[in-house]
């Protein structure tokens, strides 16, 4: 077997078709759009790349075919943040072969390590955790766009090499053609939605740098008492928001305010992946009819969940609830959407694992942040649960 780099286009291409040989009589893998994928590894896309680096690989067998695929990365802004400097691998595709995986994982140990690295996180993605994060081992089915999926041999390739469970991230599915939720709830949500310090307003395209500053400071307000808190960078922001502005539907965006200030968001998108499933990774001049009439025709029929967040001081005051009575009226005009998904909820974070039970969520898949100490003699730590005072953010 031999580790080639990726450096051209002919080994850009190897990389994408290792999936399609992995993956060519599983039914439930959707293929990502390549370009994508791309864009995680381009410096001009993604933001990760002012303070990191990125590199990947493909593992040929004996005969010059591809078996397997896999990246390493690091940000600085992030690595320091825990007790050593931990990087990240992902896009890790393989064959049911230790042998093969272990000469890919340590391909990017090795490569971390001399980064000065101490720790690797996989498969994880290079950029925010919103997507391409996670090993799926529980929920085989058809993901959710931007959730990533594997075959069940994966969870026993990463355990042997000495990966361990870092947290569990849970998504839950709500069928949104049930009868509603009680009234109890929704009368709640009007109470606090109508209580005159409070204001929520859904995102518009016309005012997206002001929305981009509020989900900033949410984020980074709900998110400052955990242990490893960073402030997000808001290029990421807007790379997403440039990346998914043919999916976003600017009413499955809220922020609340108290008295002007941004206190909560909540952020969903269409499960592009409805569409994706009949595109094979790739959206040309040729099939971009297609993209649009399948959107037409209302293939998407799912929602996604990607951020749902609190500031500490209003955890407990309702502030979802009125979120969620904000959105009802969107759901009701776009019956199409027959069902949410709310992804992911991290297991160190109970309060959002209730709030997604509280609003008749099911928990249907369950997927793997793992750690692999390069010390294998350093005592293993799992994340830190979210205490009282803490984020309220779902991930």
């Amino acid at each position: 077997m031999q580790l080639i780099e990726v450096t051209d286009q002919k080994t850009r291409k190897l990389f994408h078709k290792v999936p399609h040989i992995i993956y060519r009589n599983d039914p439930n893998w959707i293929c990502p759009l390549n370009l994508m994928v791309e864009n995680v590894f381009n410096p001009d896309k993604n933001p990760s790349f002012k303070n990191g680096e990125a590199i990947r690989w493909i593992l040929m067998d004996d005969n010059k075919k591809p078996i397997g695929r896999i990246a390493a990365f690091y940000n600085l802004d992030k690595a320091g943040i825990f007790e050593q400097p931990t990087g990240g691998c992902g896009f890790f595709e393989c064959i049911n072969s230790q042998e093969a995986a272990e000469l890919l994982f340590n391909s990017s140990r090795d490569w971390l390590k001399s980064k000065g690295m101490e720790a690797m996180d996989g498969p994880v993605n290079f950029g925010e955790n919103y997507m391409n994060w996670g090993l799926l081992a529980d929920g085989y089915m058809p993901q959710g766009f931007g959730m990533p999926y594997n075959p069940p041999y994966y969870v026993e390739l990463f355990e042997k090499y000495g990966f361990k469970i870092y947290f569990k991230q849970f998504s839950y599915h709500l069928d949104t053609t049930l009868p509603e939720l009680p009234d109890r709830f929704w009368n709640i949500a009007e109470w606090v939605a109508k209580k005159p310090q409070f204001s929520f307003k859904h995102f518009s395209w016309q005012e997206k740098e002001q929305f981009i500053d509020d989900f900033a400071n949410v984020y980074d307000n709900a998110w400052r008492f955990h242990k490893h808190f960073k402030p997000i960078d808001k290029d990421d922001l807007h790379e997403f928001i440039n990346d998914a502005k043919f999916l976003i539907e600017e009413e499955f965006i809220w922020f609340a305010y108290h008295e002007g200030e941004p206190i909560a968001l909540f952020v969903m998108v269409p499960d592009f992946n409805q569409i994706l499933a009949k595109l094979k990774g790739r959206i040309t001049l040729f099939n971009f009819p297609k993209v649009l009439w399948l959107r037409w025709r209302k293939t998407m029929t799912r929602t996604r969940s990607l951020i749902i967040g609190i500031v500490p001081k209003f955890q407990r005051s309702g502030i979802e609830a009125a979120i969620f009575w904000h959105l009802r009226p969107a759901m009701y005009k776009k019956r199409w959407y027959r069902e949410m998904e709310l992804s992911w909820a991290g297991d160190f974070n109970p309060k959002i694992v209730s709030l997604y039970e509280s609003v008749g969520g099911k928990r249907v898949k369950t997927h793997y942040t793992m750690r692999y100490l390069f010390d294998r003699d350093k005592p293993f730590v799992r994340a830190p649960v979210i205490t009282a005072g803490a984020a309220d953010d779902e991930k």
